[in-house]
């Protein structure tokens, strides 16, 4: 497999087209695999160290510890020099749209009827605001 590096120096774009942020990210999955990827994103490129959103600690934990072989992979597919280290961040949970679900009339007004049958609920009377 050709690096990512050498097919776009081959492509004779302008200098500045594709920036070294941008390479990183986007070597991030070839580098790492899909499985990996699901749960850790590449977010940008500081100081030569590649910024990595992880879902967990505890995948935090398993990509420090792979970390030589991830840069040694990164290096092959995107070429030297543009990512030195890896820096992980535990990413933010995000919430699901939540829906409020319809409420069920017919329910409250069956329960409600079996405590009036049951002699629970007393009748109301004139004045009897409860």
């Amino acid at each position: 497999m050709e690096r990512a590096g050498r097919v776009i120096a081959k492509l004779k774009l302008p200098a500045g087209t594709i920036s070294p942020e941008q390479l990183a990210c986007r070597g991030w999955v070839a580098a790492v695999g899909k499985r990996i990827a699901a749960r850790a994103r590449a977010v940008t490129l500081r100081d030569h160290k590649l910024v990595v959103e992880v879902d967990d600690a505890v995948w935090q934990g398993h990509l420090k510890v792979l970390e030589r072989q991830i840069l040694d992979r990164l290096e092959e597919v995107i070429g030297p020099g543009i990512v030195q280290g890896i820096e992980y961040w535990l990413a933010v949970p995000r919430r699901l749209p939540q829906f409020a679900a319809e409420p069920d009339f017919r329910a409250s007004l069956t329960r409600r009827d079996e405590r009036a049958r049951s002699g629970r609920v007393q009748a109301r009377r004139p004045g009897n605001t409860a």
